[in-house]
């Protein structure tokens, strides 16, 4: 499909665009609309969107180049007056997009109307308006007024969902997982990532900001957002662009973290020397650099794989980082990697036949990209893992998925999603 009447008519839009510096925006989390939050944070810093000024819509084939293209139109009539300058100010809007290319899930770009943020001990406020600029929403008034802030909210406590099997039910997941080593075996495709669901209700609509809260909190490495319900903590970079690096972090293999010091390292060593664990990372690395390297000058790779501790278990990863060869923008390099080997399979094409056929569900924006584009371009997007989608009804969809390559064993597989789901399970009580 086309762009979407949102898309059409974002391109028209013009914004006017203030950003200034402050003392401080700490906390940023309880600063964030307890029910449409927008938060992109990681290590205690990022940006926190209030309010929505233009919303961009797309679906389809071409969802991620529609949005590329109305973001460019919208961003160069934009009257933009940055005194901060740091990654995350001026013009920005957060973003989800859906997985597939069939999927019934929108992808959109949000531009909010007041953005909280803090880098490199910098702290800043951006207010966004449409032209002609109303009394309330005046981008171009005094500096005093643009650093209004909200004032956070009292802590609470996270609201209790109770999840159950979605649609891929246990057992239904191992005989998944034995059909696919069953098509690599006969060398169908090298690898391919399957996933499940667990479905519950959420009662307290007022409660995402705790939610959040509690992700950041316990998973302060990773990066923790929400954008449109999407809520979740992913500690896979799937590309950033800042002035011309750009930059990605490739997770692939995973392992249990171990019940004490001497037990923790031994299966990070295990990890390390997994034949099987490396070979799923080693094809994740390469469709990464294989979609990454015709946009670069210049690429570069961890020499080895490292292993990234996180709260509950160890990933096998890869850095990449490079030079920009071509101009693109954060959104053009998302549109080139999604979906990787790391969330779809090798090779792409067949791996995501299978996927359709085997989990037999739309994972909407689950291992989608999510993150943030600026006005020049850059941003930084993530892999919407560890996650949940929270809809308008209440239904919160929760998400995990593993590598299945020729020696997975389904038990195993299904393990390994149990501990995937942990993150998301616990921030809503569970």
């Amino acid at each position: 499909m086309s762009q979407t009447d949102g898309a059409a008519q974002a391109v028209n839009a013009r914004l006017v665009v203030r950003t200034v510096a402050v003392d401080e925006t700490e906390p940023l989390i309880p600063r964030a609309d307890p029910r449409h939050p927008l938060v992109w944070m990681r290590r205690g810093e990022g940006i926190v969107g209030l309010g929505e000024v233009v919303r961009i819509e797309t679906t389809g084939a071409t969802r991620v180049e529609d949005a590329a293209a109305a973001w460019t139109s919208l961003a160069a009539l934009a009257e933009i007056d940055d005194r901060v300058g740091l990654p995350g100010t001026g013009l920005v809007a957060f973003g989800a997009i859906a997985f597939a290319d069939e999927s019934e899930a929108t992808s959109v770009l949000i531009v909010p109307e007041l953005v909280m943020g803090r880098r490199d001990g910098r702290a800043w406020v951006t207010r966004i308006s449409l032209d002609p600029v109303d009394e309330a929403t005046d981008a171009s008034g005094s500096a005093d007024a643009v650093a209004v802030l909200p004032e956070p909210a009292p802590k609470r406590q996270v609201p209790r969902v109770a999840f159950t099997p979605g649609s891929l039910p246990p057992d239904a997941y191992e005989s998944a997982v034995a059909e696919a080593v069953r098509r690599i075996d006969a060398d169908e495709l090298e690898k391919v990532v399957l996933a499940r669901q667990l479905v519950g209700e959420l009662h307290e609509d007022a409660g995402l900001r705790a939610t959040i809260n509690r992700l950041a909190e316990d998973y302060p490495d990773t990066w923790v957002f929400a954008v449109d319900g999407l809520i979740g903590a992913s500690p896979e970079t799937l590309v950033r662009v800042d002035h011309g690096t750009v930059s990605a972090r490739v997770l692939a293999g995973t392992a249990s973290r171990g019940a004490g010091e001497a037990s923790d390292r031994e299966r990070a060593l295990a990890l390390a020397a997994s034949e099987k664990d490396r070979a799923e990372h080693a094809l994740a690395v390469e469709s990464a650099v294989k979609r990454l390297a015709p946009h670069t000058a210049r690429l570069d790779t961890s020499p080895e794989p490292f292993t990234l501790q996180l709260p509950n278990l160890w990933h096998l990863a890869t850095d990449l980082k490079g030079t920009l060869g071509d101009g693109s923008s954060s959104l053009d390099l998302v549109r080139a990697v999604h979906p990787t080997a790391a969330v779809a399979g090798t090779p792409r094409r067949i791996a995501l036949r299978a996927i359709a056929e085997l989990e037999g569900f739309d994972r909407g924006r689950y291992a989608g990209p999510v993150g943030w584009i600026d006005g020049d371009g850059d941003g930084e997007w993530a892999i919407a893992l560890r996650c949940a989608q929270v809809d308008a009804d209440g239904t919160v969809t929760a998400y995990a998925g593993c590598g299945i390559v020729h020696d997975s064993v389904p038990a195993d597989e299904l393990a390994e999603t149990v501990m995937k789901f942990r993150p998301i399970v616990e921030a809503f009580g569970g």
